[in-house]
């Protein structure tokens, strides 16, 4: 749950970059291993905590850039863009907003761990790799999973997630998006058809929130992927996809 961001390449007033600074949550250790010893260091942020976050460092720079998150990271980047903090986004498999109501089974299950014990709002939460597999690797061979799990899963605050639960109940929600803004930057939505914890139900209603706006809002499904389509083996597919709907917006064609 990392939020990117990158000047993009021929856009007026954006300058061109060979890196995409990837900073991590408010309180996430800089190693997989320092964050498993110390679970409790990320505990307790919520959405609010880590959109600000990422607008102060936003803040920081001499251009707007475009954002790139997933799941989590994607909701964030989304309020990025509806908060004009962004010229564009890419929201990756992204959690649901406020407005958005399917809920399948899928990601029910997935999603469990965390709210089987109230108490986990307040605290970070680990899967296990059966858990990981089930939420996160369904559509990748079993050891493919298992290796990710290994080498990069880590702690996760619980308090997102009981936010985004609560949010269609919440008039002042903080997963609540300007969806209705038509001056804002284009935002390309992703999904995996094989998506257990976001389902492509939940992105395509998510793109309904966006239907009274006039900005670019796209969606593209791959169909055979899970939730950890950008970091999976096959990410470099994701990577295209992105870059070419990029150079479609830039003005002058990402020349």
């Amino acid at each position: 749950m990392r939020v990117r961001r990158a000047p993009a390449a021929g856009w007026p007033g954006f300058v061109r970059v060979r890196r995409a600074p990837a900073p991590g949550w408010p309180g996430d250790p800089d190693t997989v291993e320092e964050a498993r010893r110390n679970p409790e260091s990320i505990a307790g942020h919520g959405i609010d905590d880590v959109f600000e976050h990422y607008a102060a460092l936003i803040a920081e720079l001499p251009v707007r850039p475009v954002v790139f998150g997933h799941s989590f990271g994607g909701m964030i980047a989304q309020k990025l863009l509806g908060q004009d903090r962004a010229a564009a986004a890419v929201a990756i498999d992204a959690a649901q907003i406020k407005g958005v109501l399917p809920l399948p089974l899928s990601a029910l299950r997935a999603t469990f761990p965390v709210f089987k014990n109230p108490a986990n709002k307040h605290r970070s939460v680990s899967l296990t790799a059966e858990q990981f597999r089930f939420a996160f690797g369904n559509a990748l061979s079993e050891g493919e999973s298992t290796a990710l799990y290994e080498r990069l899963t880590i702690p996760a605050p619980g308090k997102p997630l009981y936010e985004a639960a609560s949010a269609n109940f919440n008039p002042h929600s903080p997963a609540k998006v300007d969806t209705q803004d038509s001056g804002r930057g284009p935002l390309l939505l992703i999904s995996g058809g094989k998506n257990h914890t976001v389902p492509e139900a939940v992105t395509r209603a998510t793109l309904k929130q966006y239907r009274h706006s006039d900005a670019v809002t796209d969606i593209v499904n791959f169909p055979d992927r899970g939730h950890f389509l950008a970091i999976d083996d096959g990410r470099r597919e994701i990577a295209d996809s992105v870059l070419g709907w990029l150079r479609k917006q830039s003005p002058e064609g990402g020349r």
